[in-house]
């Protein structure tokens, strides 16, 4: 029997690439989407009948599913893409393990989905070179990564800023103290996730423009060396070798299309990463940690004492499982099994920290 999962995971799948397809303004690019999702559903068939049962007996989209439609409804169908990608693997292992065990011819499909998308592109007469360069440039970006970002940096705010409010809580039992740590924890932690970020971001453009110089010096020293290197990466694409020349020869004769196209396939450097803002990456971790790390501080405002620590631990609790739960739309993973192992390890943190104050609160006093 193949499992309940399995299907569910292709259905899903199915649905999601319809519903890209329905959204998408090229058309060339949408019936790409439409294919995949008829690829996804011939799966799920497949698999349905393995288990004796009719095409009839097919679940319905998932709550996953139909939340991750939601959100490109709200953000943009790009977001939903990257999330889709990003559950390729999952697909290919569960398409696989299937085929081994009923001992059934695999198909490249199984995988390479991703790589299917781009064949599906480059042999279509109807799409073109800009097309191709924006679906390439969808995969890249990662949509879903974007959304995953937002969840984890709101989860490091929580899960850092519960376990310095709980040590307080346990060394002291004045509510002014816990409430003075747990501001400065949120303010340090956010500070520090802006500036990492700040500088993550612009680390990498200056190490991408520094390449992009590099590469444009070498162009306008040795246009011929250049020339070459062009024709070599289009033959290692399998382009006849007098034919790659040729395209060489006419992709060097324009300096700017050259450089364009080396930064490209030589150095892998996509040139549109490099208009992202470091600064509004900066202030989107600030923002997204703050919120996170004001959860457990908040009682601290009205009460103190054990009252705030239990209200602090509920709501703290709820904002775990909350987290937790997003994460599914990314890992498939159920609902309640990641909420409550979100819960587990933040409870786990915050009462060793409470544990450690009270220790040290004793000793101070003793």
């Amino acid at each position: 029997m193949i499992s309940l999962k399995s299907i569910q995971t292709e259905i899903d799948a199915s649905y999601l690439y319809r519903i890209i397809a329905e959204h998408e303004e090229e058309e060339a690019v949408a019936e790409v989407f439409k294919q995949m999702s008829e690829i996804e559903h011939s799966h799920a068939v497949a698999f349905i009948q393995k288990n004796n049962l009719m095409e009839s007996d097919l679940p319905s989209p998932s709550f996953r599913a139909k939340t991750l439609h939601k959100i490109g409804a709200i953000f943009g169908y790009d977001y939903v893409l990257g999330v889709l990608l990003d559950t390729e693997k999952s697909i290919s292992n569960s398409v696989i393990g299937a085929r081994k065990k009923y001992s059934s011819a695999q198909s490249i499909s199984d995988t390479a989905h991703v790589t299917i998308l781009k064949n599906i592109l480059n042999t279509s007469t109807k799409v073109s070179g800009s097309n191709l360069a924006r679906f390439e440039k969808r995969h890249r970006s990662v949509g879903g990564n974007a959304l995953r970002a937002a969840v984890l940096g709101g989860n490091d705010g929580l899960v850092s800023n519960f376990s310095l409010v709980m040590g307080i809580a346990g060394a002291t039992s004045g509510q002014s103290e816990v409430l003075l740590a747990g501001m400065a924890g949120l303010l340090a932690g956010a500070l520090s996730m802006a500036l990492g970020e700040w500088i993550s971001v612009k680390s990498s453009q200056e190490l991408y423009e520094n390449q992009m110089q590099l590469e444009m010096d070498e162009l306008e020293a040795n246009p011929e060396g250049e020339r070459k290197e062009i024709a070599l990466i289009y033959m290692s694409k399998g382009i006849p070798q007098d034919q790659a020349n040729q395209m060489a020869a006419d992709i060097i004769s324009n300096k700017e299309l050259a450089h364009q196209f080396l930064i490209k396939e030589e150095l892998g450097i996509n040139a549109e990463d490099l208009k992202g803002s470091a600064m509004e990456a900066a202030i989107t971790s600030f923002v997204l940690f703050g919120i996170g790390a004001i959860i457990p501080v908040l009682p601290f405002f009205f009460y103190g004492g054990m009252k705030a620590v239990v209200i602090s631990t509920a709501l703290s609790a709820v904002g775990l499982f909350l987290i937790g739960a997003i994460i599914t739309l990314f890992t498939g993973k159920s609902v309640w099994y990641s909420g409550f192992r979100q819960v587990l390890f933040g409870l786990l943190a915050a009462a060793i920290t409470f544990g450690i104050g009270k220790l040290i609160g004793v000793s101070v006093i003793g």
